[in-house]
């Protein structure tokens, strides 16, 4: 655990190294077409800045992109206490409790470390889910915050949302100077290809650095309520009434614990979240390691 724990801290590091590459090479592609290299150099401080912003401030645009509230063990005991007693077991701060207004079963945690962090359930989650089963769901979330997943899927979340800003800039630009006839062809193709592939890029970093933290979040679980029982039939609840939630996001994806948006066959290829049966399957012969 404290290898995973470790892992993920120099994670951070790789990821952050990887989208400024990305950043970078939009960013002289920009200047080459638009023959101003000053471009690649404001594309890089905006970068810069927005990671940092995104670094103190994400868990709050997350919190905010998925209509979440935050509430006091008066207004949901159920919840409260089940995350309340989790952390005294896990040895965790207690983090901010959050409930979401939508049928759909889901939960997710974010922050930038376990003293900064939130933890978030659904209502649909809620009214399915028995004591054991949201204890599990529960754990699984502060697993990922013992485990320093939420900081590595906190400044993934940030990077992917500032490719696809910056790319969706280099289009707009590239139509405001679509009229000029001096411009080359091949550098708006350039442009266009670039502004295409590099969002696709950053979604398959997201991608890479999510199945697995799935798999690990789950064990971790089990772990800690000594119950693994319990997020079995937590993970076949969630696959039973599996429905896509009401405030849709792909920069928020990654976060939950099961598949928010909803995919076709193909599109499923690019989930962030492995396959339900086979997380159960993982779960199931590994259940007499616990």
């Amino acid at each position: 655990m404290y290898k995973q724990i470790a892992a993920n801290k120099r994670n951070t590091i790789f990821i952050m190294m990887f989208f400024v590459v990305i950043i970078g090479i939009i960013g002289g592609v920009f200047a080459w077409v638009f023959e101003d290299w000053w471009v690649e150099a404001y594309i890089l401080i905006f970068a810069l800045i927005y990671a940092l912003f995104q670094y103190h401030f994400a868990s709050s645009l997350a919190v905010a992109m998925t209509g979440a509230r935050e509430i006091e063990k008066k207004d949901n005991p159920k919840l409260y206490n089940a995350v309340e007693n989790l952390t005294i077991t896990a040895g965790l701060p207690m983090p901010k409790v959050y409930i979401i207004d939508d049928p759909a079963p889901n939960a997710f945690a974010t922050g930038k470390d376990p003293d900064h962090a939130i933890v978030a359930a659904t209502t649909g989650l809620l009214n399915i889910m028995d004591k054991r089963e949201l204890e599990a769901v529960m754990a699984h979330e502060l697993s990922h915050v013992k485990n320093y997943d939420i900081r590595v899927s906190m400044i993934t979340f940030g990077l992917v949302c500032v490719v696809g800003f910056i790319s969706d800039i280099g289009i707009r630009m590239l139509w405001r100077d679509s009229r000029s006839e001096d411009r080359s062809p091949v550098g708006a193709i350039i442009i266009l290809i670039t502004s295409i592939f590099a969002p696709l890029a950053a979604s398959l970093a997201q991608l890479a650095v999510s199945r697995e933290r799935e798999y690990l979040a789950d064990a971790s679980a089990a772990h800690l309520t000594r119950y693994p029982e319990g997020m079995i039939a937590a993970l076949k609840k969630l696959d039973e009434h599996s429905r896509p939630m009401r405030r849709q996001n792909a920069a928020t994806e990654a976060l939950y614990i099961n598949e928010p948006l909803k995919k076709g066959t193909f599109a499923s290829l690019f989930s962030t979240h492995p396959p339900i049966e086979k997380r159960i399957e993982r779960l199931e012969n590994a259940k007499n390691k616990f």
